[in-house]
C-alpha cells in the first residue's frame, strides 16, 4: 500500500526553494483589477493615516517623495497563483509614516482611490515589511500597476498590496476589506496557501 495519495508528484524539479506551494513561475507582470483603473495625477494625490482616536496625518506626493526612499528587491505571490521572483522597487517604508503616530491599533484598513479597501493586522506593515512604493523595475509605477502610489507587502498575497492607494484607517478591531468580504481569507500567507476562508 502506498503512503503517498495518488496524483502526488511533490515539487517540480527544478523549483525554487522561493516558490510558495502552489504557485507557478512567470516573467510577465499581470494586470489583475477589481474594477476600472483609477487616474490620480501627482498634484491631485495624498495618503492620510487616521488613528483609532480621530487623529489625521496627509501627506502630498512632495511630502511623501521628500522622505528617505528605499529600493527593495522581493518576490511577490499572486493569489491566481503567479509568483515573481527578484522584482525591484522603491517607495517609502510605512515606518517613516507611522512612527510619530499615537495609536493603540492592532489592525489597519487600507484604502484606495476607487473604493478598494483590504484589512491587515498593523504589525505586518511595520519593521521594513510594507512600502508606499512608486517605481517599480526602475521605471514610474504605470497606472495598471497601482500608480501612482500603491502599497507593497510583498510577505503576503499580492491583492494584500493596494494598487492606488490613498490611506489608511488604524483600527482596534478587524475590519474586512473588499475580497476579504467576498470570502477571501483574511490574513493570505502565501506559505500556508491562505486564499480563501478556512484555508
Amino acid at each position: 500500500m502506498s503512503i503517498v495519495t495518488r496524483g502526488f508528484r511533490g515539487r517540480r524539479e527544478g523549483a525554487d526553494d522561493r516558490l510558495p506551494p502552489g504557485q507557478y513561475l512567470t516573467h510577465d507582470f499581470p494586470v489583475l483589477s477589481a474594477g476600472p483603473t483609477p487616474v490620480v495625477s501627482r498634484d491631485e494625490w495624498t495618503f492620510t493615516v487616521r488613528s483609532e482616536g480621530g487623529e489625521r496625518r496627509t501627506w502630498s506626493w512632495a511630502e511623501l517623495t521628500a522622505l528617505p526612499v528605499e529600493e527593495v528587491t522581493v518576490d511577490i505571490h499572486c493569489v491566481t497563483r503567479w509568483s515573481r521572483l527578484d522584482t525591484v522597487w522603491r517607495g517609502v517604508s510605512l515606518d517613516a509614516l507611522l512612527e510619530d503616530v499615537e495609536s493603540a491599533a492592532d489592525f489597519a484598513l487600507v484604502h484606495s482611490h476607487g473604493g478598494y479597501t483590504t484589512n491587515l493586522p498593523l504589525e505586518d506593515l511595520l519593521d521594513g515589511q510594507a512600502w508606499i512604493a512608486f517605481e517599480h523595475d526602475g521605471d514610474d509605477l504605470s497606472p495598471e500597476h497601482g500608480g501612482p502610489a500603491r502599497l507593497l507587502v510583498p510577505h503576503l498575497y499580492f491583492w494584500k498590496s493596494a494598487k492606488w492607494v490613498s490611506g489608511i484607517d488604524l483600527l482596534v478591531q478587524d475590519e474586512p476589506g473588499f475580497w476579504e468580504q467576498l470570502g477571501y481569507h483574511d490574513y493570505g500567507d502565501p506559505w500556508r496557501e491562505q486564499r480563501y476562508q478556512g484555508d
